[in-house]
């Protein structure tokens, strides 16, 4: 009798290290984004809203062209809505915010545009370089280009 009970529990531990093992992904989603095209913007924003419908964290850098987005005077490419659900890049941002996602501008872009923090839409902030490239290298963060 020990010697079936010894055969299972050493054929139960077999199987137990044959099965595969769920790995953790990244808890956290860092979007940068610098296109200028309005469909890769909106894009870039669902993916990232995706991810926090995931439960995972986002935080977004918005560069150059893309930085237009956070501009409370954004130009009709941020504010128009595409099919084919007819939201536009700014508006699904903003809901990103809203559910918990930081964007931040890239801290050159405010001034080689001549305006000042006080053009951005409420809650978006300048990226302190160092911060922001301490969370592109944290760990289990992915990192999302567009």
């Amino acid at each position: 009798m020990k010697l079936k009970t010894l055969a299972a529990a050493l054929a139960g531990s077999f199987l137990l290290a044959l099965a595969p093992v769920k790995a953790e992904g990244p808890d956290k989603l860092v979007t940068i984004l610098t296109a200028p095209e309005p469909q890769t913007q909106l894009m870039a924003m669902v993916l990232t809203m995706q991810s926090i419908q995931q439960e995972k964290s986002a935080q977004i850098l918005l560069c150059g062209p893309a930085g237009d987005l956070a501009l409370k005077d954004a130009p009709a490419s941020a504010t128009t809505g595409q099919a084919p659900k007819d939201m536009s890049p700014q508006g699904l941002m903003q809901k990103i915010m809203q559910a918990g996602g930081k964007v931040e501008v890239c801290a050159i872009y405010l001034p080689n545009k001549g305006a000042g923090p006080d053009a951005l839409l409420d809650g978006i902030t300048v990226a302190k370089p160092p911060a922001m490239a301490a969370a592109i290298m944290a760990d289990n963060t992915r990192v999302m280009s567009f």
